[in-house]
């Protein structure tokens, strides 16, 4: 009997520390005191670039290129390069990437933190200071077709994911 409680405290210490470690390295949690501002689906593409660097041709990433859709599936906003996130009230935020965590499942581009670098209007996203990257499924570059070649061709490969907003409460 004290050996079966033993095991079991055992059991749960591990599944403890494996949840408390696989927390403290996900890079992509926003400080402390953010609350979420809004949450929307881009659906859309990453695009690359064939360039040959160091020797060799690879992709490079390019631009993402998506449509920001509520939960309804209604249009939004767009997000594209630089990057930039646009609502449809005007209002827009510009991001940085501060923390990066691969993405559970192989395929799917990295999950991100990214810190507001730049607003423009008074809408939604004007008091943004932080834009998260999760739950993404698709969007990484392809395994082939860069050579010499097929340098400065792109590709457009599809991608989704969530993007929540956070911002200080008032």
């Amino acid at each position: 009997m004290m050996r079966k409680r033993l095991l079991t405290f055992l059991c749960f210490a591990v599944c403890v520390l494996a949840i408390s470690t696989a927390l403290a390295q996900d890079s992509t949690q926003p400080p402390a005191g953010q609350q979420v501002v809004l949450t929307v689906k881009g659906d859309g593409v990453q695009i690359y670039v064939c360039k040959q660097m160091d020797g060799a041709a690879k992709w490079v990433f390019q631009a993402p290129e998506a449509k920001l859709l509520d939960a309804t599936g209604k249009e939004v906003g767009s997000h594209g390069a630089g990057p930039f996130w646009k609502s449809v009230d005007g209002s827009l935020v510009k991001g940085q990437v501060v923390g990066k965590s691969d993405a559970p499942a192989a395929g799917d581009i990295a999950w991100l933190l990214l810190k507001a670098s730049a607003h423009e209007g008074d809408g939604v996203f004007s008091k943004v200071e932080y834009i998260r990257r999760l739950e993404t499924h698709g969007g990484v570059a392809p395994a082939g077709g860069c050579d010499a070649e097929h340098v400065n061709a792109t590709v457009r490969v599809p991608y989704t994911a969530t993007y929540a907003f956070y911002g200080v409460k008032n």
